[in-house]
């Protein structure tokens, strides 16, 4: 990467530390987007995109959303990403002392693979917990279905792995 590196705490700061509990939905990244500036390029190209499994382009969008309380060996970051048939928040544990990732997990969003429609929604709780509602629906619009629902809990560890309960 050519240019100047970005320091770790700098980065951290893009990240505003939420109240928590806190739902991420359909609506959270625009509320969010109004408050919190953009992640510069040099960000995303150094911290965001070594964290992400698939490509990003130039309509690839990257919002800070929350950075979680302090803990002692690692870092809580919630980050949205956009892409053109789907957006999801994503979840990363980040080691304090080696920066290295612990753990990555998409906690919600919408995705559309040109058949189904994919929409989850979760709780991030202050005891660290994620509480997950997911659905598939057919075609390009969603219909809520209880039925065809799934539900999943998760926890954030002392370690900064995240565990499904």
């Amino acid at each position: 990467m050519e240019g100047p590196q970005i320091r770790f705490d700098h980065f951290l700061e893009q990240f505003p530390q939420i109240e928590l509990p806190m739902t991420f939905s359909d609506d959270t990244a625009r509320t969010m987007s109004k408050e919190i500036p953009p992640l510069s390029p040099r960000v995303i190209e150094q911290y965001i995109l070594p964290l992400e499994p698939g490509m990003a382009d130039e309509l690839t969008d990257f919002v800070a959303c929350l950075r979680l309380p302090d803990a002692d060996d690692y870092v809580g970051l919630v980050y949205w990403r956009a892409d053109l048939a789907q957006y999801h928040y994503t979840l990363v544990t980040i080691n304090l002392k080696t920066q290295e990732l612990i753990d990555r997990m998409v906690i919600a969003g919408t995705s559309y693979d040109g058949e189904e429609v994919t929409q989850s929604h979760c709780v991030l709780t202050e005891a660290l917990m994620i509480y997950q509602v997911s659905g598939q629906s057919p075609g390009g619009t969603f219909d809520y279905t209880a039925s065809n629902s799934t539900a999943r809990r998760f926890q954030i560890a002392e370690s900064g792995k995240i565990v499904e309960m």
